[in-house]
Order: C-alpha cells, then sequence, then structure tokens
C-alpha cells in the first residue's frame, strides 16, 4: 500500500503483519541503476551522462524513470521526424543509425514527467534565474551565502563549527518579488521546489491542516534535496486570538516540529508574508527561519533592470528611453512595472503600432498608479 495510515490498526498489531517496510524513493545510485536498465537498449548521445541526469530526478521512482526515458525517445523521434518522407514505407538505415536519443530530448521530457513523490504538491522546476529577477542584489548574495550554501555545501558551515541556517523569511509590501525570488532560490539551487499557499491547507475539520503539513514535509524529504516555499505564511503561524487560537496553536506547534525532524535532511524553508507583525515570534528564532530579510520597492537602478528583462521581448521604437521610464516610475513595485510594460503594450495594439512608443508609455503611466505611499514606507520602516 501506499497510504499505511488507512490500514486498520488491527492489521499491523504483532502476529499479523509483523514487519513494515518502507520502499522509499531511490537515491542516487538507485537512479543510476535504473536509469541504466532502461536505456540499455537505446541509442544514447555522447552528450547524456547518466550520472549527472541522475542527480537531477531528485523524487523519481522507478516508473517515473521509465516514463521519462519512454517521453524522451518519442522527443527524439518528433525531432527526426522532419527528416524523414513519410510516403516511404522504409526509413533509410543510414536515417535510423544516425537516430539517438539526446541530452535535450531527456531535459525536455523532465518538464512533462512529473515526479510521483511530488505530484500532489508539485510545482514545476522553476526556470526562472538570478538574472530574470531585477534588483534584489542584497538578498540575491544573502541567500547565495546561507540557503544554497547549506543545501550544496553543508560541509562548509561544520568546518567553522557552526550549524547551517534552516530557513528564510521574506516580507515586504506586495509585489515587489518575494515570490519570485524563491522560486528563483530553487532554480539557483537545482532542487526541486514545493510552493504552499497558506490558505490552500487551512481547513475547518480539526487535525486535516496539520495533517497535509505533515505530507508535504514528508514528500519534501523524500525529494531532498527540496525548498519549501510557505506564501502568506502569516496566516498559518500568526498570533494567537481568542478565537483562532487553538488552531494557529497546533499548526504552528506541527511546522516546527517537522523543521526540528530535518536533522541532516536537505531542505530548506522559506515563508513569505507581507504582514510580518502577525508571524509569530517563535518561527524566528534560531534553528527555525534564521535569516529575515526585507524586500523592499526597487530603487531607481533596480527598476531600471526590471524594465530591461520585462522589455527584452518587446518590439520597442527608437523613441523609447528605458532610463526615463525607471526614472518616471518611483514608488513602483515590480508588479506595478510589470502592469505598465503591459498597458504600453495593449495601447500599441490598439492603435495598429507594430511598435511600442514612449507616448504607449506615457498613456501607461496615466492609468497604472504606484502601489507604494508614504504610508506604506511608514509601516514597514
Amino acid at each position: 500500500t501506499n497510504r499505511p495510515d488507512s490500514v486498520d490498526p488491527a492489521l499491523r498489531r504483532p502476529g499479523r503483519f509483523d514487519r513494515e517496510l518502507e520502499i522509499s524513493v531511490p537515491n542516487i545510485d538507485g537512479r543510476i541503476e535504473i536509469l541504466q536498465i532502461h536505456t540499455r537498449g537505446m541509442p544514447i548521445g555522447k552528450d547524456v551522462d547518466l550520472k549527472k541526469l541522475a542527480s537531477e530526478l531528485h523524487g523519481y521512482t522507478g516508473a517515473d524513470i521509465k516514463s521519462l526515458c519512454r517521453e524522451s525517445a518519442l522527443k527524439a523521434i518528433r525531432r527526426y521526424l522532419p527528416k524523414i518522407d513519410l510516403e516511404n514505407k522504409r526509413i533509410p538505415s543510414k536515417t535510423l543509425q544516425s537516430m539517438e536519443i539526446q541530452l535535450c530530448d531527456l531535459s525536455d521530457a523532465m518538464h512533462e514527467v512529473v515526479p510521483t513523490a511530488m505530484r500532489e504538491f508539485y510545482v514545476e522546476r522553476a526556470k526562472i534565474l538570478w538574472k530574470d529577477v531585477g534588483g534584489l542584489s542584497y538578498a540575491k548574495k544573502v541567500l547565495e551565502d546561507n540557503i544554497i550554501t547549506s543545501i550544496n555545501n553543508p560541509d562548509k558551515f561544520s568546518k567553522m563549527g557552526i550549524r547551517p541556517p534552516k530557513g528564510v523569511l521574506l516580507y515586504g509590501p506586495p509585489g515587489c518579488g518575494k515570490t519570485l525570488l524563491a522560486r528563483a532560490l530553487a532554480a539557483e539551487c537545482g532542487t526541486n521546489m514545493i510552493l504552499v499557499r497558506g490558505q490552500d491547507i487551512l481547513s475547518k475539520w480539526v487535525g486535516e491542516s496539520e495533517k497535509a503539513i505533515r505530507e508535504i514535509f514528508r514528500k519534501a524529504r523524500s525529494s531532498a534535496p527540496c525548498i519549501i516555499i510557505f506564501d502568506e505564511m502569516d496566516s498559518l503561524v500568526k498570533f494567537k486570538t481568542a478565537d483562532e487560537g487553538r488552531q494557529n496553536d497546533t499548526m504552528l506547534t506541527q511546522i516546527l516540529t517537522e523543521m526540528e525532524e530535518n536533522g541532516t535532511a536537505k531542505i530548506g524553508v522559506v515563508g513569505i508574508t507581507s504582514r510580518p507583525d502577525l508571524v509569530d515570534n517563535s518561527m524566528l528564532r534560531p534553528g527555525r527561519l534564521d535569516i529575515v530579510l526585507y524586500i523592499e520597492a526597487p530603487d531607481e537602478k533596480s527598476r531600471l533592470e526590471i524594465i530591461r528583462i520585462l522589455t527584452k521581448q518587446m518590439p520597442l521604437a527608437s523613441d523609447v528611453d528605458l532610463n526615463e521610464i525607471a526614472v518616471a516610475t518611483q514608488n513602483y513595485t515590480g508588479s506595478d512595472i510589470e502592469s505598465l510594460c503591459r498597458e504600453a503594450a495593449v495601447n500599441a495594439m490598439q492603435n495598429n503600432c507594430v511598435k511600442i512608443s514612449s507616448n504607449d508609455f506615457a498613456s501607461g503611466l496615466k492609468r497604472v498608479k504606484p502601489s507604494i505611499t508614504k504610508d506604506v514606507e511608514q509601516w514597514y520602516s
């Protein structure tokens, strides 16, 4: 069974099913062996390193790896189809001999074959890297030195006689790139990622929310290295009130228990919130969310980086000055700037223009107003 908790306890007593064996997700050595078995009869290209591939298949079961190999073979066939004359009954032997499964086929297949251990809470492995996140250079450096190093090179901490951090809390105004930064962190680590929104696991039924948290951490351990991202974390571990105290207390206790049981598992926890005042202080003690980072609204230099990233694929007219737009968008968040670029593009389409002009951006600036006000700045200061 894959649901041992659903088996009647009477069957699990001595004299019945005396022993219980957990057949866990294969480790890297197991994945290498399974890959070798399923690719034994396949023409594999010279650019494919099975050991390196196995190191990237965190959370994949034997059946998942079998599906991955099959899907990569289909990808390779589709790649060769343009070279084959379908009107001929036979494929030339020269073409058949040249056919092979390349690294690109396996990489594409990985995006389609969802690992079983991550299926319920699975989020596609993020393709967003640091270069795709404008600004936030200080936050990136802190995350590199702490979270990425603790997962990929934990020995660096042990050599210094200190323990690696277990998690980080990202807080700041809405729309400033906290979730985007967390997704990029997972991509830079090269790990699996579980994105959990607080409201999605809250349940009115007693014990259901705690059960969901246990399952999230169990899946993370079986798919390690893995980063768990708790979006809207304040809804899970907020200060106790008279009405919600009991549920909040049990939720908080469950998360703290799971984090303490991680041990040497390569699991990082990232909490995201726009209301740090609601997060229970016990979550911010050493050994829990060790690092607290304020993700502020972008300054002019960061806004220019964001604008360049967002307009990279947009057909801009020669009169568009990105530096001027960066100056004009003071107090705009990353989300505001994204909305501005979208409004400018829509305005150009409505005027049947093939390129986006400075007038389109000027029109967008009139419609999209900044989210950061003096009150917001004072609240976070």
